[in-house]
């Protein structure tokens, strides 16, 4: 199993803000500490937590939203960038139509907000949609 990597940012009340980074072999007791620092600190309570299954575990639908949160929150992008991201990430080829259609899907459940004719259409996370304090790499 490859090496993991977890990354934690919170602001306390006061505005500070904290990021947590831990690399390597991450086990569920690792993860229940830094967790614990957490909530110390004021961040969200552990049991309002929603971590993601592992990837592997996921539909190809999951992985494309993970993959969008994780390189694609702040930016335009198109089918074709999502897929090449995709390849990269998993190692597993993916049709352009299959990924386009993903992506229309998350638009239509308002996910994505979509722009442009369909030969040249673009993508962008709807800022609501972005899920903050935790973000697997």
């Amino acid at each position: 199993m490859p090496p993991r990597k977890l990354k934690i940012e919170l602001h306390d009340h006061e505005g500070t803000k904290y990021v947590f980074t831990v690399e390597g072999r991450l086990t569920k007791d690792k993860v229940a500490r830094l967790l614990e620092i957490v909530e110390l600190l004021g961040g969200v309570p552990e049991e309002e937590l929603i971590l993601p299954p592992p990837p592997s575990e996921m539909t190809l639908y999951d992985r494309l939203k993970l993959l969008i949160e994780r390189y694609l929150s702040d930016a335009w992008f198109t089918s074709r960038e999502v897929k090449e991201i995709y390849e990269h990430e998993y190692g597993e080829p993916v049709k352009l139509s299959t990924v386009s259609t993903y992506l229309a899907r998350m638009a239509e459940r308002g996910f994505l907000v979509r722009a442009g004719p369909s030969s040249s259409r673009r993508y962008k996370l709807r800022a609501e949609a972005a899920r903050p304090v935790i973000r697997p790499f």
